[in-house]
């Protein structure tokens, strides 16, 4: 199985690579639009803003080729807001539109710090392949600032002084606003799961 993971410089590309390897799976961290096009999964990382995140995306030529891939792409903090129509961050970005609605700054009560750092626990998971085995209450790792629109993509989620669209589903395409990676054994079984979808 190829697995690639786009490497654009706004990513956790080598620990994303070091937990899928420890899986016994062999991932390539790239910028070629061809070998994307033709891996098996797609995993787009993602940390700091997303307006740097896209124009590196266009710089690179790999909007298109994200656009069109067919099979399961996997999208990692920030990777899954950029799963989203657009997002205010900088005064408003256009993103790669998969799902409807737009990315807002996390607006919580004061005695909760922004950004969101920490493990939090999944509540309200809903029947996917991608979070078998997972069960309400499972601690995840965040590190965020910014949140993604409650929609019906989303099929888990975290309290953090509001709910937080943890995990959302459209079509081929998969997100994880915490880092899987970071997660211990719930972040490996959700990679697990994610190598398993069927192409």
């Amino acid at each position: 199985m190829t697995v690639a993971i786009v490497g654009y410089g706004a990513g956790n590309t080598a620990s994303v690579q070091f937990a899928l390897e420890r899986l016994g799976c062999h991932a390539v961290i790239t910028d070629d639009p061809t070998v994307i096009a033709q891996a098996e999964r797609v995993i787009l990382p993602g940390v700091g803003a997303a307006g740097y995140a896209m124009q590196r995306l266009a710089e690179l030529g790999l909007i298109d080729p994200i656009r069109a891939f067919e099979r399961p792409l996997l999208g990692v903090c920030l990777g899954q807001q950029l799963l989203f129509e657009r997002s205010e961050e900088g005064g408003g970005v256009d993103l790669l539109g998969f799902i409807p609605g737009k990315v807002t700054r996390l607006d919580i009560r004061p005695d909760l710090p922004v950004p969101h750092m920490g493990w939090t626990r999944l509540e309200g998971i809903s029947r996917d392949p991608l979070l078998a085995g997972v069960n309400d209450g499972t601690y995840a790792y965040f590190v965020h600032s910014f949140v993604c629109p409650d929609t019906e993509a989303t099929i888990a989620c975290a309290d953090y002084g509001t709910d937080v669209p943890a995990v959302v589903h459209a079509g081929n395409r998969w997100g994880c606003q915490f880092h899987p990676e970071r997660s211990a054994a719930a972040g490996a079984l959700i990679l697990k799961n994610f190598l398993s979808l069927p192409c």
